[in-house]
């Protein structure tokens, strides 16, 4: 039971049906349980597991998500690389509602108490997160775009809001300002905790509307999401499809071992509970 490829399914993606030899396994983490029970199988001649984000029938909100089990569950079933494929709104004129977006960089301001990190309870580790998207992944997926009917933006600033509510107009004109590309509530959390596990991420993001910050549109809800997304989740499925091999390809994730190498806490001095709890990502204790 594991699989090289991971893939978080958002707003509208909750199933693979492409998906062959399927196993659903309802797992529990040292953080909880996932958000849903995790779905292995095989599609285009490679092993995935997929993870439904928000839960099965979109149950939790951004703020409820379960993150650390989420990127645990994952990583305990053998994921190298994780696939984050998301709704976003579209804070520049040339990103279109339809267009796709493979951003590079995240800004985090979200502020409802989610739980940031593994690390914590006697354990202290900083690890490095200048470029939190594995590079070499959305090369790969920029290649496997190529052909398809769905224009991709290759990079560009992904900013994280709490939500559930969607922005504020001055919101929308004060992240334009800072030169931010997409608003969403979801990747930058991941992002962080899929670094922390030796995962190397990439976000596969569908533009869904304006936010808020065009006077001249219709404002953002939930209708005209769903109804761009709907368009979009078949370009989605052609781009994983295209992509998986080459994924598949790029072997381990360059960042396994980064949490023990950021440790700072003298490991004598970290509590056995919490070592054994963290044991996966820090090694046997010395």
């Amino acid at each position: 039971m594991s699989a090289p490829l991971g893939i978080l399914g958002g707003s509208g993606l909750y199933a693979l049906d492409e998906l062959s030899d399927v196993e659903e396994l309802d797992l529990d983490t040292p953080f909880g349980a996932p958000s849903a029970p995790l779905v292995l199988g095989t599609w285009n001649g490679v092993r995935v597991a997929f993870l439904a984000r928000h839960g099965r029938g979109h149950v939790l909100l951004p703020g409820e998500v379960p993150y650390r089990a989420n990127l645990w569950a994952l990583r305990s079933l053998g994921v190298e690389r994780v696939v984050s494929v998301s709704a976003v709104g579209s804070l520049r004129e040339e990103c279109a509602p339809g267009d796709f977006v493979l951003p590079d960089q995240f800004v985090d301001r979200t502020r409802g108490g989610r739980a940031r990190t593994f690390f914590g309870d006697g354990v202290v580790a900083h690890v490095p997160m200048a470029d939190p998207v594995d590079a070499v992944t959305v090369a790969a997926l920029a290649a496997a775009a190529e052909g398809l009917d769905v224009r991709v933006h290759v990079g560009g600033t992904y900013v994280c809001i709490e939500g559930p509510q969607f922005s504020t107009r001055a919101e929308s004109e004060f992240h334009r300002a800072q030169g931010f590309a997409l608003v969403g509530m979801t990747n930058a959390t991941e992002a962080l905790l899929a670094r922390e596990a030796g995962l190397a991420y990439a976000s596969v993001c569908m533009v869904t509307d304006w936010d808020c910050w065009r006077s001249h549109d219709d404002d953002v809800d939930v209708e005209a999401v769903l109804a761009v997304m709907r368009r979009n989740l078949a370009h989605a499925r052609d781009l994983l499809a295209r992509a998986l091999p080459a994924l598949a390809a790029l072997g381990p994730s360059p960042w396994r071992g980064i949490a023990r190498a950021g440790l700072l806490t003298d490991p004598a001095r970290v509590p056995d509970e919490a070592w054994r709890r963290l044991e996966p990502l820090l090694g046997p204790k010395p």
